[in-house]
């Protein structure tokens, strides 16, 4: 149930970043971004096992970020996908800090949200500090990358539009493993046993690969969807 579940999210995630796209243009984007940096910041906080391996739940939804930024930097160009990682990080602030007042409440007596509010978010602003910080690096460095890796691949070939699959995916492979380890030591260390927390980010990483290179036909769907509109350096 639980492979079954993670494989329809991501049809899920992946398929709205592009209804979004399709619908609201770069906008669209935008909000895509910024929804996912809530819902994966909540559900980050649960451990499943799947695919025979213990993983934090949220992958979908940060692969799906990731894509977003992709095809900012694909169509609208290197500027606008900077403005993307910005509003992630802008909407992950707000979330920390609403998060943290949410606790701080006194409920009514016939309140019975509290609890379970306390229980999921009393240890949300060390979680989404991490990953905080782990979205920041990884994102600027994904967009860095991935016009780094476009740079090389005109130079080589002569043409801008070649080899989308090179960029994409090399850019979105190194910059999820930085943003897994960052995110995984940073929230948990302490929490699970060291060993426990390399499989854990180790199995995350997996699941990293596999939706990288899922993401691939997504990114030449979006660009047929909108036409490549700039370059930007």
């Amino acid at each position: 149930m639980n492979e079954l579940l993670l494989i329809i999210s991501l049809l899920i995630s992946f398929g709205a970043t592009l209804l979004f796209l399709k619908i609201f243009g770069k906008s669209g984007l935008f909000a895509w971004i910024g929804i996912c940096a809530v819902f994966a910041n909540i559900e980050v906080t649960i451990l499943v096992h799947a695919f025979g391996m213990d993983q934090t739940l949220g992958n979908t939804l940060f692969a799906s970020s990731f894509l977003a930024t992709d095809i900012l930097s694909e169509i609208y160009g290197k500027k606008e996908a900077n403005k993307g990682v910005y509003v992630g990080i802008i909407t992950t602030v707000l979330f920390i800090v609403l998060s943290f007042l949410w606790v701080h409440y006194i409920p009514a007596t016939d309140d019975w949200a509290m609890p379970s509010v306390k229980a999921l978010f009393s240890n949300t602003p060390r979680i989404l500090l991490a990953s905080l910080i782990a979205y920041i690096v990884s994102e600027f460095f994904d967009v860095w990358l991935y016009h780094k890796w476009w740079n090389l691949t005109e130079k080589k070939t002569g043409d801008q539009t070649k080899f989308l699959w090179i960029r994409n995916n090399f850019s979105t492979l190194f910059s999820q493993l930085v943003n897994i380890v960052i995110f995984n030591f940073g929230a948990f260390l302490g929490i699970y046993s060291f060993r426990e927390l390399v499989g854990i980010t180790g199995a995350c990483y997996v699941i990293y690969v596999f939706t990288s290179l899922l993401d691939t036909p997504f990114v030449y769907l979006a660009r047929k969807i909108k036409p490549l509109e700039n370059k930007a350096e």
